[in-house]
């Protein structure tokens, strides 16, 4: 199998990344074509990697061609790419809000999965989820399954509204716990900690709470329960997030990004 992953931006590297190590390519490299200069220099320098500069020297070649570019340049990729492609390639699209129907009209192509990741791919522990179109066999859902998981875990999902769903829970959730983090840590340097402490106390507060919770079957409420008694401290916490209905702010901030996601879709 071949993979070619167009766009060398973040997250385009950390799926070229990822897939490198796949069994799936059987030694191939990974093929990556990018517009910079500056950043193809740096490609050429990684063994596992063809960079390439040119469209007809790659793109006929590839399987699966990985779509890595931010959604405005959508239709000009698909414009520049359309007469090198040939209908069994399957097209993986990481960007937000374009449509399998979209992608199938500027490309040509009738095989195409629209996957939805989230920034902690970058360390190995993201969350992918997707949904591939009629046409794309299980054997080959099941090949790009093992190819996004690469970088965390994936998720399969039944149609395209739970693409822009996992857009403002896990695509864009990573910026909800940054913002609660940073809330936390203000907090932390108004009560005399340094930064260095106050990042140490927060840092560790989520990344225990989360481990707690992983190995558990009980839920988050159960969880606030045994951590607030009456009277205590945590219960005059959560107390002040129930009065301000911080639960409801952050529901309108998950549906925010949801209802975005669609219209960028609208846009295609």
């Amino acid at each position: 199998m071949k993979v070619l992953v167009i766009g060398a931006g973040n997250m385009g590297l950390t799926y070229a990344e990822g897939m490198s190590k796949s069994k799936l390519l059987n030694n191939n490299n990974i093929m990556v074509l990018d517009n910079s200069e500056e950043k193809l220099k740096e490609l050429d320098e990684i063994p596992y990697f063809d960079a390439h500069r040119d469209l007809k020297e790659c793109v006929p070649s590839a399987d699966i061609i990985f779509i890595a570019v931010k959604p405005f340049h959508a239709e000009s990729v698909f414009e520049n790419i359309k007469p090198y492609t040939n209908k069994e390639q399957i097209i993986v699209s990481v960007m937000a809000g374009v449509t399998i129907a979209a992608m199938q009209k500027m490309s040509g192509l009738d095989k195409v999965v629209r996957a939805m990741p989230n920034l902690p791919a970058q360390i190995g522990k993201g969350l992918t989820s997707f949904v591939a179109s009629a046409e794309v066999s299980s054997d080959e859902a099941s090949a790009v399954e093992t190819l996004l998981s690469t970088t965390g875990k994936s998720l399969k999902v039944s149609n395209e509204n739970f693409i822009d769903a996992s857009t403002g829970i896990s695509g864009s959730g990573p910026a909800y716990v940054f913002f609660f983090m940073e809330s936390m840590m203000k907090a932390a340097a108004e009560m005399g900690f340094s930064k260095e402490d106050g990042t140490t106390l927060v840092t560790q507060t989520f990344a225990g709470a989360v481990e707690l919770f992983s190995q558990s079957d009980i839920t988050p409420r159960e969880w606030m329960d045994r951590v607030a008694s009456k009277g205590g401290t945590t219960r005059a916490a959560l107390n002040s997030l129930e009065d301000n209905k911080v639960d409801v702010l952050i529901r309108d901030a998950a549906y925010a990004a949801f209802n975005r996601a669609i219209e960028l879709g609208e846009e295609h």
